[in-house]
């Protein structure tokens, strides 16, 4: 079966929120590369989210989500998660928080863990599925251990069939991946260096006067 490719737009992005909502994988392009997106609320459409990538079981996948109270909704939104929010969303900031107190994520998603990772992207097309379908599980639209699919042909190529349909934006900005930065803990911490300088999330913790466990070394080479 070929994949369907469609210029990203209002009317097809109602159409990719269809087939998520039928339990389709769907590619979507964000502000720093392609994702593979899965609806929330069906455990096998995020199972064959795993299989379509290749991506292990024990290695859990962000939300992309509309704005920042949908992220308050999964993660408990710690002094931290709230500084950086306010100062880098909607961007490359992927913020690791504690599941809400009575949410039940499903075990795919988060490997098991008491945590989750959510990000509100600079690109209107994966905010505007999360709010129609809610926060929305993706991954990047690559095959693990591949480099990262810069346009629609390369997502076809690399995941065939695997992909429903495929939003095409253009070829990919280029760059980093988002930086991951673990609130979890009481001095926050970043787990992948990416889009954001280290520099620069130590900067907002600290004019927020909140202390972290980034250290000088991370922030002198970001």
């Amino acid at each position: 079966m070929t994949v369907r490719v469609v210029p990203d737009g209002p009317a097809t992005r109602v159409e990719a929120a269809e087939l998520l909502r039928a339990g389709s994988i769907v590619a979507v392009p964000t502000d720093t590369v392609y994702g593979i997106a899965a609806a929330m609320d069906l455990p096998d459409a995020i199972e064959r989210l795993f299989a379509a990538k290749g991506r292990p079981p024990e290695k859990a996948v962000a939300v992309l989500l509309a704005d920042a109270e949908q992220a308050w909704t999964l993660g408990v939104p710690t002094p931290a998660a709230e500084a950086l929010a306010a100062r880098f969303w909607p961007g490359g900031l992927t913020l690791v928080l504690p599941v809400q107190p009575g949410v039940v994520l499903p075990r795919v998603l988060a490997a098991g863990a008491p945590t989750i990772g959510v990000r509100v992207p600079d690109h209107e097309a994966p905010r505007t599925l999360a709010r129609i379908l809610g926060p929305l599980p993706t991954t990047s639209a690559n095959r693990s251990g591949d480099a990262d699919a810069r346009d629609a042909a390369e997502i076809a190529a690399q995941l065939g069939d695997a992909v429903a349909l495929v939003l095409d934006g253009g070829p990919i900005r280029g760059g980093p991946p988002s930086t991951v930065v673990n609130c979890t803990l009481e001095w926050p911490s970043i787990l992948r260096e990416g889009a954001i300088p280290a520099a620069d999330i130590a900067a907002a913790l600290a004019d927020a006067g909140i202390s972290h466990a980034i250290d000088e070394w991370n922030v002198d080479e970001a």
